[in-house]
């Protein structure tokens, strides 16, 4: 019967399309045929008494005999108008014709009403474009969220909490740019198609390109490799923002495409990367939340203060008695095993270790970096010089979240060719995560990559501190074809 009803009203809207053509009028012009400065709606409360241009979607109509008021909507705001049958008496009648969601261009002078409304006394008209399909009445209560990401377009047009998000969202990659350029780091693009998929532990997308008949991989990092191959070239501090694709599962902090934030410095190690991050954090986060205090769940954080310094190991011992340098992998599984934490039967140290981490994580509010870690989890890290079986890495911790990741760059161009070939012996043993050997890579470290530290922060930040899962800060998240299983 919905779908019915639907049918009816979108027939009768096309009813009055014709009946517009039919008067010589086009519903469909390609400008504003009006004469004058074209204002937003915003400024219109800035023009009293004053004659305007503006347009804008029909979003109310109140009809009142020889007088019909319309609100108008644009994307700054929404304004009243007034037409008076007695100064439109040609076009009066055409008014009928028109429909909640069409869009509108009008003239007039700017009144305000006896209760003091600001509103537009219109003097001149014409449609700009025809709405045929009528907006859900229900939206505002609609449950359905896959119904919401299939038509985003309305959940934002309806909805401005939502349009708030991506505001905020835009501001918030605008100012890490700026935050970024003002430091002196250079934007770069690197490929976003590859030979070799590297810089994460991640399982890519695998595509073909017919031209070249070769198979490629969709980047799963934010051109690290490409990034330290332009140290190795003289470059002192790049960085770059953009998407990338990791063919695993979705949940509330995981998609398969995103967008991530990498930079690398020349001649800096980690513990100058840190102190540069937190001060981008607080930068960013202040320009796009208005603040720097938030409630997420459980955690209430305040970026604003200093950052804590938390050890891997030592933390991990505080937690769960588990001790990284004693502990076996079937210490490890049994830990694991009590927390209820799925692995796989395949894993190795270095996976089941990050594992049991991420399930203490949970628990620790921050804003904390996270540093000490076990080289088996950092295949691209530089060792510690006097305990090298851990690594120069350090993680923001915020809301037991993982919000950010770097460390002093591996430019050791033996010991990255033994990772690598530890990371592929995982690989052929079915670990699809694991890192793929770049031997181009290591022949750009030999020929000698300065002392570099590099970091990357994908949109998960954004999405936690909004207080939102990261697929609703997407504007148009992946879907099934409408109608797939």
């Amino acid at each position: 019967m919905a779908q019915q009803n639907l049918e009816t009203l979108r027939q009768t809207r096309i009813d009055k399309l014709h009946e517009l053509e039919k008067l010589g009028i086009n519903p469909y012009p390609s400008k504003i045929s009006l004469t004058g400065k074209l204002i937003k709606i915003s400024s219109v409360r800035d023009s009293l008494g004053k004659d305007i241009l503006t347009a804008g979607r029909i979003w109310s109509i109140r009809k009142h005999g020889a007088v019909s008021f319309m609100d108008l909507k644009d994307d700054t705001g929404t304004v009243q108008l007034l037409f008076q049958e007695k100064a439109l008496p040609e076009k009066f009648s055409i008014l009928g014709l028109f429909d909640m969601g069409d869009f509108l261009a009008v003239k007039g002078k700017v009144i305000k009403t006896q209760s003091g409304e600001i509103t537009v006394d219109v003097s001149e008209f014409e449609i700009l474009t025809k709405s045929i399909r009528p907006f859900p009445s229900t939206w505002f209560g609609l449950k359905d969220e896959e119904e919401r990401y299939r038509q985003r377009y309305l959940d934002l047009l309806l909805n401005d909490d939502v349009k708030e998000v991506f505001k905020k969202k835009a501001i918030f990659w605008q100012s890490m740019r700026e935050f970024l350029v003002d430091k002196g780091f250079l934007e770069v693009e690197t490929p976003v198609l590859e030979n070799t998929a590297g810089g994460a532990d991640a399982n890519p997308f695998i595509t073909h390109h017919n031209a070249l008949d070769i198979d490629l991989y969709l980047r799963i990092s934010m051109g690290e490799l490409w990034q330290k191959r332009l140290m190795v070239a003289g470059f002192g501090k790049t960085f770059e923002i953009g998407r990338q694709f990791r063919n695993e599962g979705i949940d509330r902090e995981h998609l398969q495409d995103y967008t991530q934030m990498e930079f690398y410095w020349g001649y800096a190690n980690y513990e100058d990367s840190m102190k540069l991050v937190e001060e981008m954090y607080k930068y960013v986060v202040a320009k796009a939340f208005g603040t720097l205090k938030f409630k997420i769940g459980k955690h209430n954080l305040n970026l604003g203060e200093d950052w804590k310094t938390i050890d891997y190991r030592k933390t991990l011992i505080e937690h769960t008695g588990i001790d990284l340098s004693k502990a076996s992998e079937d210490d490890i599984k049994k830990e694991l095993n009590k927390r209820r934490e799925d692995y796989k039967k395949s894993d190795k140290k270095g996976r089941l270790i990050d594992s049991l981490w991420k399930s203490v994580r949970r628990n620790i509010t921050g804003p904390a970096f996270l540093t000490g870690h076990p080289v088996e989890v950092s295949p691209l890290a530089k060792r510690i010089e006097n305990d090298p079986s851990y690594v120069e890495r350090y993680q923001v911790i915020i809301a037991g979240s993982e919000v950010g990741n770097g460390y002093s760059e591996l430019n050791d161009p033996i010991d990255q060719a033994k990772r690598f070939s530890e990371q592929e012996k995982m690989r052929e043993k079915g670990d699809l995560d694991a890192q793929m050997e770049d031997n181009d890579f290591v022949r750009a470290l030999e020929y000698g990559m300065p002392p570099t530290s590099g970091f990357g922060v994908s949109e998960r930040l954004f999405a936690i501190l909004a207080g939102k899962s990261i697929r609703e800060t997407v504007l148009f998240p992946l879907l099934r074809p409408e109608g797939g299983e």
